[in-house]
């Protein structure tokens, strides 16, 4: 049945993009969209910032930069993506980042307990010429693992339908590699401790290599069949200026696409968008089986079809108990804090970094419970790659980086109903440039603009066995009572990157037609 009515709760950009998608397929529906706060978008937050600086000419000057508190670049194997930045027209707004730049090219790692950042090998020769001194730990370890993997015997577990991401490279690479190559990864993208993260849910291509290897990760890399074209994305001619980049961004930040999201969704005369409100009731009346969604406003919404993009512990506590989900209270949370930190570089003074994407800090050999300082998870040299962003009249004259803190370094945050958020956290920013400047083996000035940004239970932490509790969960959402009329989606669900939420938001309603 083609449905009347549609409420859509949450207002990030998995919520945003079912909205956009359900109205061009649905133009007849009511869709009502439900949010919070007065700004839509979740995480993504960019804003630009002015601040005085001395020029290079010695002159007062005044530059701006582009701050991002959340995702701040994509890559383009997302279409998902590319079709919204298409059918949005936003294709002019694009920054883009070759891959043959040093911003593609070179990332780095900062082993605890040695100064300094090491480049990460990025292929074969790579490897076969990174023994000089200042990298060859990092070598060493490569060398070691990856070129041996594909004559280890196959060793997964039998019966085995998922491990950790630190369980999974350490039986393949060893435990060294897990560690220092692992651990910096998932900091880089789920700021979560490896040795808890499901690898099937987080990275389920290294599962399927290994299956297609026969017990091999690199030789079922290496067997990976081409990619196909998928036709059924509206892309225009974005596919093809895509081909040689590696990551892109915005003029004005990831921003720009939530803001084209919103302004499109309020022009559309069958989309109502709450900002604001807060969802305080979703239930299923057991006599007429009507959905009824009540808010802080004092309104009852009584749609035909529901789509939660709630995290999932938020949709528990407003779900009426008579007829539970199950798994949503499962996962805990990871927060993490984002600094951006401006630093003065004159012509004249040594460059404060290396050219390149950024750099990430493993888990040290002594976890995170012993580890000093402020937990430093990463940086990201964002003049290296997204300098067009920022303006400075007179050539530029500062040097941009955002560091990453928290994750495994604070206890996760469970997400039992009645549990609220932690504090947010205070950074020491003298100690934390202090900690810069040992980690980068480079004196750092004093900055120019520090701007501090709390994300509170920002990133699900998939457990092990998540793909199968979140088959369960869609089992109970098939079939009575509900039978098929809430979907549950978002983050908490299947991906936190920008592309897994924006995919996750076109693929729903498919069954209503």
């Amino acid at each position: 049945m083609v449905p009347e009515s549609i409420a859509v709760l949450g207002g990030g950009l998995t919520g945003l993009s079912a909205a956009f998608h359900l109205s061009r397929r649905f133009p007849a529906a009511r869709i009502t969209v439900i949010n919070k706060d007065t700004r839509f978008g979740g995480w993504v937050r960019s804003e630009r910032i002015k601040f005085p600086f001395t020029g290079q000419s010695g002159n007062q000057e005044e530059a701006e930069v582009l701050l991002e508190a959340g995702p701040r670049t994509l890559r383009p194997n997302a279409r998902s993506v590319l079709e919204l930045i298409h059918l949005l027209n936003l294709s002019s707004s694009l920054i883009t980042v070759p891959k043959s730049s040093a911003a593609a090219k070179n990332r780095f790692l900062h082993i605890p307990g040695s100064e300094g950042i090491h480049r990460i090998p990025s292929s074969l020769l790579d490897i076969v010429t990174s023994f000089k001194p200042s990298n060859a730990h990092l070598g060493r370890i490569l060398a070691s693992s990856v070129v041996r993997e594909p004559f280890k015997r196959r060793n997964r577990f039998p019966g085995a339908e998922d491990e950790s991401v630190d369980e999974f490279l350490s039986r393949r690479f060893g435990s060294e590699f897990a560690r220092v190559f692992g651990s910096a990864l998932v900091h880089g993208i789920y700021a979560a401790d490896s040795r808890k993260l499901s690898l099937r849910a987080a990275f389920p291509s290294l599962w399927n290599a290994e299956d297609r290897g026969r017990g091999s990760i690199v030789t079922g890399l290496l067997r990976a069949p081409p990619s196909e074209d998928d036709l059924s994305y509206d892309l225009g001619e974005l596919q093809d200026k895509m081909r040689d980049v590696s990551v892109y961004s915005f003029k004005d930040g990831i921003g720009t696409l939530v803001n084209a999201l919103v302004k499109y969704l309020r022009e559309q005369p069958n989309v109502h968008m709450h900002g604001g409100v807060r969802i305080m009731g979703l239930r299923l009346n057991s006599r007429n089986k009507r959905l009824e969604v009540t808010t802080s406003s004092q309104e009852t919404f009584f749609p035909r079809y529901v789509v939660s993009a709630l995290p999932l512990h938020q949709l528990r506590e407003v779900l009426s108990p008579a007829i539970p989900i199950p798994h949503l209270t499962t996962n805990t949370y990871s927060s993490v804090t984002v600094v951006s930190l401006v630093f003065p570089s004159p012509p004249s003074s040594p460059v404060l970094h290396p050219d390149g994407f950024g750099y990430l800090v493993p888990r040290g050999v002594d976890g995170y419970s012993a580890a000093k300082g402020s937990g430093i998870l990463g940086c990201v040299f964002d003049s290296s790659s997204t300098a067009a962003q920022d303006i400075c009249h007179s050539g530029r004259g500062f040097t941009k980086m955002t560091v990453m803190l928290g994750g495994p370094y604070v206890s996760p945050t469970s997400c039992a109903s009645s549990v609220s958020a932690p504090p947010s956290p205070q950074v020491d920013i003298l100690t934390l440039i202090s900690e810069l400047s040992y980690q980068l083996n480079q004196p750092l000035p004093s900055p120019l603009l520090v701007k501090v940004y709390s994300n509170i239970q920002c990133i699900p932490l998939y457990s092990v066995g998540h793909l199968q509790r979140m088959d369960e969960l869609k089992s109970v959402l098939t079939s009575e009572p509900w039978n098929g009329r809430l979907e549950v989606v978002g983050a908490g669900v299947g991906g936190v990157s920008v592309g897994d939420c924006v995919e996750a938001g076109r693929n729903v309603g498919r069954s209503w037609d």
